[in-house]
Parts: structure tokens; C-alpha cells; sequence
């Protein structure tokens, strides 16, 4: 299994490779295209603001090799939410491969939602044994609308996509590394997808 963590300066990458390795997986951390395009499975990770880490994948060329990737990627929090069509932070283009909008929660609740919430509407094999009204660790202001291409959602001032599929690409809002066993059985569910490449 070669798993591979995009490097692109964004991304709280060693408790992600930590929950891997506890699966019996190390992850290797590149930037380098072929070895990314020669992956069984590629991690899309992000922490921080949308714009400068789009910068990032741009100045690198990421931006136009991850649309084309064929074997199962996921995206985590702000790689979730750049590989949507745009995010209003910092007024960005997003990476197109998910057909929704990310909006900025309003002022009328806590920014960020920071901790646990339940994520509902199961629909994936990324979600095999996990149960409705599971709990789930996030942290972010900013969410993905409501839209077909959800395979879960998050209540929180609003109904919102707190996990997105389309064809091989997988995306999370929440922090599957930081959310106890649960959340690696997401992971280790992410491992044994069938890779098309």
C-alpha cells in the first residue's frame, strides 16, 4: 500500500501520519507529482487560510495534477473545502471537483465551531460500521453548502456537507485523525477502498 499525504505547506500532517501508522500504514509526505500520481491512495490535507494554501498548490502545480487523480484521494477540513468550486475565505477559486459553494458560518454562533458534533445522513462505503449520530472532532468557520454530492451532514446554525463524494475524490470537514476510534475506522474504511489506477 503506498499512501501518500500531499505536501503543500498546509496541513497538521503528523497526527495524521500517527493515526496511519497506528493502522499499520506509513504515510509518506511529498510534493512531487509522480510519486503522488503513482499512489494507491492519496491524503488532501489543509489547516489554516484557503487562500494562501491555494496560492501553495498553485506555485507548486498541484492545482492542476489533484482534479486528475484517478485512484481514491481525501480531503481533510481545509482540503475539503479547496477542492470545492470556491470558498468565501479570502474570496478563493477552489479546486472545481466538488459542485458546492463554502460559505462562513454567521455571527450568530460561535466562530470557529471548535469539538465534537454529530455527523448524520450516512451515505458511503467511507462510513462502513460507523453509526448515525456519530461523533466527529472539528474545527473551522467556514462549511460546505447542502448539495447532492454529500455523503454526510452536520448541524450547526444549519444543515451543511460535512463530508462530499464524488467519483474517487472523498472529502471531510471533520478531523477523522483527531476523533478517537471512530474516526481511525474512517480512515482505515479510506485504506481499503477499491483504487481504479
Amino acid at each position: 500500500m503506498k499512501l501518500i499525504i500531499i505536501d503543500y505547506g498546509a496541513g497538521n500532517i503528523k497526527s495524521i501520519q500517527f493515526a496511519f501508522k497506528r493502522l499499520g500504514v506509513e504515510a509518506i509526505l511529498t510534493n512531487d507529482i509522480d510519486t503522488i500520481k503513482s499512489a494507491d491512495k492519496v491524503i488532501f490535507p489543509g489547516v489554516g487560510e484557503a487562500s494562501s494554501a491555494m496560492k501553495m498548490l498553485i506555485e507548486s502545480g498541484l492545482h492542476a495534477v489533484i482534479p486528475t487523480l484517478k485512484q481514491p484521494v481525501l480531503g481533510i477540513c481545509l482540503g475539503m473545502q479547496l477542492m470545492c468550486n470556491s470558498t468565501e475565505e479570502g474570496n478563493t477559486k477552489g479546486l472545481g471537483i466538488f459542485d458546492v459553494a463554502v460559505k462562513k458560518f454567521s455571527n450568530t454562533v460561535k466562530v470557529p465551531q471548535m469539538g465534537w458534533n454529530v455527523i448524520t445522513n450516512l451515505r458511503s462505503d467511507l462510513f462502513k460500521g460507523i453509526k448515525e449520530n456519530e461523533f466527529m472532532y472539528l474545527v473551522h468557520s467556514f462549511y460546505a453548502e447542502s448539495c447532492e454530492e454529500a455523503i454526510a451532514t452536520t448541524d450547526y446554525e444549519l444543515e451543511y456537507s460535512s463530508a462530499l463524494q464524488k467519483d474517487n475524490f472523498y472529502g471531510v470537514q471533520f478531523h477523522p485523525e483527531k476523533s478517537g476510534i471512530e474516526g481511525e475506522k474512517i480512515l482505515k474504511n479510506f485504506l481499503e477502498l477499491k483504487t481504479n489506477n
